[in-house]
C-alpha cells in the first residue's frame, strides 16, 4: 500500500456548516473503505489548511478517484501528496547512479 497526505481546505459549504465537520469526517473514512483506502489518521489543523490526513491506498488512481469523490460533495478542497516511508526513500535512492 502506497501512502498519501491529504490536506483540506474548507469550501464555502463546509465552513457553513462547520457543526457537522466531524460526522463528514466518519462519513469520509466509511467512503475511503468502499473504495479501497485506509484513512490512518485524521487531524483539524491551524493555518494554511483546515485539516490533514493521512491515507493507506493500493495506487494513484484509487487514492486519486477517492479524492475526487470527497471534493466532488462540496464541503472541501483537496490537495494530496505521495509519501514515502523511510525504506522506500532507500530504495529511490539507491537508483541514483
Amino acid at each position: 500500500m502506497a501512502r498519501y497526505v491529504g490536506l483540506f481546505r474548507f469550501a464555502d459549504q463546509g465552513i457553513r456548516n462547520i457543526k457537522d465537520t466531524v460526522k463528514r469526517g466518519d462519513a469520509g473514512m466509511a467512503e475511503a473503505e468502499k473504495m479501497g483506502v485506509k484513512v490512518i489518521e485524521e487531524f483539524w489543523t491551524m493555518g494554511a489548511y483546515d485539516g490533514v490526513v493521512l491515507f493507506d491506498a493500493p495506487d494513484d488512481e484509487t487514492m486519486t478517484a477517492f479524492a475526487c469523490k470527497i471534493s466532488s460533495l462540496g464541503n472541501v478542497k483537496t490537495e494530496t501528496m505521495r509519501a514515502f516511508r523511510k525504506e522506500e526513500m532507500e530504495g529511490i535512492l539507491s537508483k541514483i547512479k
